[in-house]
């Protein structure tokens, strides 16, 4: 099977190659704008499967079929709720939200492999999608947390937020003022309700504010320990699978 993924984002690329991986699926080709995926089309054969984002860093990658007869099947990656996905028919296979679930994965490239759909161009009303996701780089991101505390109600800031852990089946959020407090939210669904540009979950259990970050530190097996100025509970540790796109969200 010939597959390639279409992302701007490229430790987000490299995430999805190793999901893929694990499925026995290889995809030795990532684009990253619709520039890009433009000129591959003009010069390669078309793959059949394309794991495709909607949002790229020069546009919608919409913009891509307008240019390019496209056969091949696609599989969404978004960050878009289901909503704005009916703003579209194409031949897609599936969409999967961000950020991408294994089990979901898995899910929409059995589906594929079930359906094995035959090449047909994709028809696509440009007009209604723009007019559905106009403005998409404006995706709304939480901004405070309201805590129960006994018959009272806590306002907590995003702003105020150094980490968020798991422990013991539950979600907490570490404030800069050395305070824990219970959420009801999951990690997984933190990943889609927090700025990716100011959030990054270093490994199952922590996700780490940009700005509350004091010192990294080389730990062993090619790892970083995340020095927090007052969460001390427990190492903050970068494993190793996400090192590469930890350091690509810092920069």
């Amino acid at each position: 099977m010939n597959v390639i993924i279409i992302e701007d984002e490229k430790p987000a690329a490299r995430l999805l190659q190793r999901k893929l991986q694990k499925l026995d699926i290889e995809t030795s080709t990532m684009l990253h704008s619709v520039e890009e995926a433009i000129g591959w089309f003009q010069n390669n054969p078309q793959p059949d499967l394309i794991f495709l984002d909607i949002q790229l860093s020069d546009g919608l990658s919409f913009e891509i079929f307008e240019t390019i007869p496209i056969s091949s099947a696609v599989i969404f990656t978004t960050a878009y709720d289901e909503y704005a996905l009916r703003a579209f028919k194409l031949n897609s296979i599936d969409y999967l939200l961000k950020p991408i679930d294994e089990d979901d994965l898995e899910s929409a490239v059995n589906k594929y492999r079930e359906r094995q759909p035959k090449p047909q161009q994709l028809s696509v009303d440009f007009d209604q999608i723009r007019r559905m996701l106009s403005n998409p780089a404006e995706k709304s991101y939480k901004k405070r947390f309201t805590i129960k505390m006994g018959q009272h109600l806590k306002m907590i800031s995003i702003e105020d937020a150094e980490c968020f852990y798991s422990e013991n089946k539950g979600t907490y959020i570490h404030t800069t003022d050395g305070r824990d407090y219970l959420l009801e939210n999951t990690l997984e669904q933190l990943e889609t309700e927090l700025d990716p540009k100011q959030f990054f979950r270093v490994s199952r259990k922590f996700i780490v504010s940009v700005n509350a970050i004091k010192d990294i530190v080389v730990y062993t097996n090619s790892r970083l320990k995340v020095i927090l100025p007052t969460y001390k509970d427990d190492e903050v540790i970068v494993s190793r699978e996400r090192v590469n796109d930890f350091r690509e969200w810092l920069n």
